[in-house]
């Protein structure tokens, strides 16, 4: 083995000298070009869709193979990298490489470890489509296509999650093309069309000019300098406001409401004030010590395409600032002092803003919870088991009403509970699990025994204790109910009561609300050790549970317990004492009045009573331009449940083409649900899979990121495909489903398919719809 690494060491290094030899040493070159040339203009039109539509597919986010970030020009200007975001082993934190932040030129991503991907020798045709990554992955699919195989050889190829990454170099590749011939780009998946690969070829022996994303409007940025103002306030509470803005929002993709095509833009902390250019401040965390006197909020426009899986659009608007207004400045208080940035205060929300009214916090984020439940899955991560894992697979959330919150006992109390409301984020990002573990579950579970010893003061004898506790959305805002779906290591969150009732639900109040973005989002760091990670994923354990049990307070007290048992069948010991209400006794009865033995059953239904008129039905079958027919067929198959919904992927995105030519075709997802005895296991998953309780969702449109399988169907298909997914009961039936309506990862039509599934997309949800990830595509 020694002999070997040092003979593929020693080709790498001949490997090396000989293009040096050919082409010269390699260094930058300057390849992004005027917005207005005609050379900008041909990148812009011919060859942008083309990266963007089967390059950035597959290479965005942390996820992307090899950290090869094709969404902007930057990007692929940086390169690649052979070293994994998503390691959960290491055990100090590794350095953080996000784009756009962590450096500003491609020289700085070379001293950070990125090898280019284009040409940086001599620029000539031949250089340029020899010497680079890119465009040698590019001819050598066209060599070697994919095999005439509707499914490819396991053995030949891999598409798990956490498959070896070759990441080869330029000096790698002739080795590379030996060793893996059909591995070109893109990986496992159809050959670009002979023009389209034309196209590509081209711009790489030119040298790859490119240009990034269009300037906003001089419209635009007169709103940009409109809330830049806005957000950079002298006075004391400007600032704290702001500070609490930025890091509730640092992760959203803010755009002006009254535009038609909007631009996004971040929000970021900047060392200079409005009006000069702005001078990112790279932390880990948004609330790490910033290093300068005076931070500034700045406006920067998002520089990479729009992909699902980190797109959170949050509007700005003339109304929206008026209402931070009316929330944070027209009531009446005074802030002494700015807080500091000391870990210990800046990573407790309810301790550095404390001085902020509790009313305006809490409904800052209630009032867009589907932003802010988003940030949980979306935000930092993109992709995570070992967050994810923390939740079930489809639950109903509520809101406490935020009148509950704005009595002077609840501001009192949460600064009684400072000491017990620490966070793992006030560590590092390298931390130790098990010492750290065990003192903040006793903190928790001494905030627990005092959150309940107030509510059995509050609720003595059952007073209040109704439904009327709920937020209704102020009879107008459909943000106050959602739907939580977990697809293994990823996760959606839509507005509405989507599907049947499930197996749990939430009800957050503001301490809970806030703690969980603390914990999930503002104080998580993906590029963090493995303490870190397992520490962050553990103490949800408890949020989580927090929020179930305020849920369960609605039902009668004899059944609380059972319940939430139910629930967390062999679970692991440490939350014993919370499940058997050692930690979390609440006493009081209820006020709702229950009618049957299933009194879950009954609340759930309640609640979708009352919140029924604020609630969003976008995802209801029912609004599919098909007839009543292919709709009553389309419900048939969201009822398939156990162990045959067990063999559908996470997540189906389905195609129905109308027998009406004139109706365009029609979006739907089946979302496999699956069971759990409970979710408290950190590693071994699967032994607590309940798959005989496995179920799925059937919603019209698109939901998720990341397609496992897609279907085309003709509406005078659907009786047939019915009776077809009632018979799929074996492995071998799916992949007979799949030979009839599949569009594999094989198909020769799947890149035809695939630009009209994200045109649709794109046009039923305009500001909402990013680019499709398709790494999850299985090989069935």
């Amino acid at each position: 083995m020694l002999l070997t690494a040092v003979i593929f060491s020693g080709c790498a290094v001949y490997a090396g000298f000989n293009y040096d030899q050919l082409y010269g040493t390699p260094e930058p070159k300057e390849r992004i070009v005027p917005a207005a040339t005609p050379i900008a203009q041909r990148y812009l039109t011919d060859v942008k869709p083309i990266i963007k539509n089967r390059c950035v597919v597959c290479h965005a986010c942390y996820d992307a193979p090899c950290q090869l970030k094709l969404s902007s020009a930057e990007g692929i200007d940086r390169g690649a990298n052979k070293e994994k975001v998503y390691e959960g082993t290491r055990l100090i934190a590794t350095n953080t490489t996000r784009m756009f932040i962590d450096a500003q030129t491609t020289a700085e991503w070379r001293e950070k470890g990125f090898h280019p991907v284009l040409n940086e020798r001599e620029q000539s045709p031949d250089a340029n489509t020899q010497a680079g990554v890119m465009a040698r992955m590019l001819q050598l699919k066209q060599a070697h296509p994919l095999p005439d195989q509707k499914v490819l050889d396991h053995d030949a190829w891999d598409f798990s999650l956490d498959r070896d990454q070759q990441c080869p170099t330029i000096e790698e590749m002739a080795q590379y093309e030996h060793e893996y011939p059909q591995w070109g780009m893109p990986y496992g998946l159809p050959q670009i069309s002979q023009s389209e690969n034309d196209t590509l070829m081209e711009w790489l022996a030119a040298g790859s000019p490119m240009t990034g994303v269009a300037p906003p409007s001089a419209a635009t940025m007169a709103k940009v300098k409109h809330w830049e103002a806005f957000l950079n306030g002298d006075s004391l509470k400007e600032q704290l406001v702001s500070r609490y803005i930025y890091e509730h929002l640092f992760v959203s993709h803010l755009y002006f409401a009254d535009e038609m095509q909007p631009v996004f833009f971040n929000l970021v902390r900047s060392r200079t004030a409005p009006g000069k250019p702005v001078d990112v401040i790279a932390t880990r965390r948004p609330f790490d010590d910033p290093g300068v006197d005076r931070v500034y909020y700045r406006l920067v426009q998002v520089g990479e395409t729009i992909v699902d899986k980190t797109h959170m659009p949050y509007a700005l608007s003339a109304d929206k600032m008026a209402r931070i207004e009316a929330l944070f400045f027209e009531p009446e208080y005074t802030i002494e002092s700015l807080p500091g940035y000391d870990p210990e205060v800046a990573a407790n929300p309810l301790m550095s803003f404390k001085q902020l009214p509790v009313n305006a916090r809490y409904r800052f984020m209630i009032e867009n919870a589907q932003n802010t439940i988003m940030g949980f899955i979306k935000g930092p991560v993109c992709r995570g088991q070992l967050a994810l894992n923390v939740i079930n697979d489809r639950f109903w959330v509520f809101f406490v009403d935020p009148d509950m919150a704005d009595i002077p006992e609840v501001n009192s109390f949460y600064e009684s509970q400072a000491e017990n409301l620490r966070m793992p984020a006030e560590k590092d990002s390298t931390t130790l699990p098990l010492t750290n573990w065990i003192t903040y579950a006793n903190q928790q579970g001494r905030f627990l025994r005092a959150k309940n010893a107030l509510l059995n003061e509050t609720f003595e004898n059952g007073e209040h204790l109704t439904t009327d506790l709920i937020w209704d959305g102020d009879g107008n805002n459909d943000n106050a109910t959602l739907t939580v779906f977990r697809h293994f290591d990823s996760a959606t969150v839509t507005k509405g009561l989507v599907g049947e009732h499930p197996k749990t639900a939430w009800v957050l109040d503001y301490s809970l609300l806030e703690r969980v973005h603390y914990l999930l989002v503002a104080g998580f760091d993906v590029y963090g050790n493995f303490g870190h990670q397992l520490v962050t994923r553990m103490y949800m354990d408890f949020l989580r549970m927090e929020g179930e049990s305020n849920f369960l307070s609605l039902l009668p007290a004899e059944v609380r317990h059972q319940e939430l048992a139910s629930w967390y069948q062999e679970s692991n010991q440490h939350l014993s004492e919370f499940i058997q209400g050692d930690i979390n006794e609440f006493n009081q009865p209820t006020s709702v009045k229950f009618a049957t033995d299933n009194p879950k059953e009954e609340l759930l239904t309640k609640l979708e009573t009352k919140l029924n008129s604020v609630g969003s039905h976008k995802y209801e079958l029912v609004n599919a331009k098909l007839t009543p027919e292919s709709i009553q067929a389309l419900k048939t198959i969201g009822h398939i449940h156990g162990s045959q919904a067990t063999l559908y992927p996470e997540l189906t995105f389905i195609m129905v083409e109308p027998k009406n030519r004139n109706v365009e075709a029609q979006l739907f997802t089946l979302v496999r649900n699956s069971a759990h005895k409970n979710i408290s296991s950190l590693f071994d998953e699967e032994s607590n899979r309940l798959p005989e309780k496995d179920n799925v969702t059937l919603v019209n449109g698109l939901l998720g990121s990341y397609p496992g399988a897609f279907w085309l169907i003709q509406e005078a298909q659907l009786p047939q495909l019915v009776a077809q997914v009632k018979a799929t009961k074996t492995e071998d039936d799916y992949r007979v489903l799949l030979d009839k309506f599949g569009v594999r990862r094989t198909s020769k039509d799947f890149w035809s398919f695939s630009d009209k599934l994200n045109q649709i997309n794109k046009q039923n949800q305009p500001i909402e719809a990013g680019l499709l990830d398709y790494n999850r595509i299985e090989n069935r």
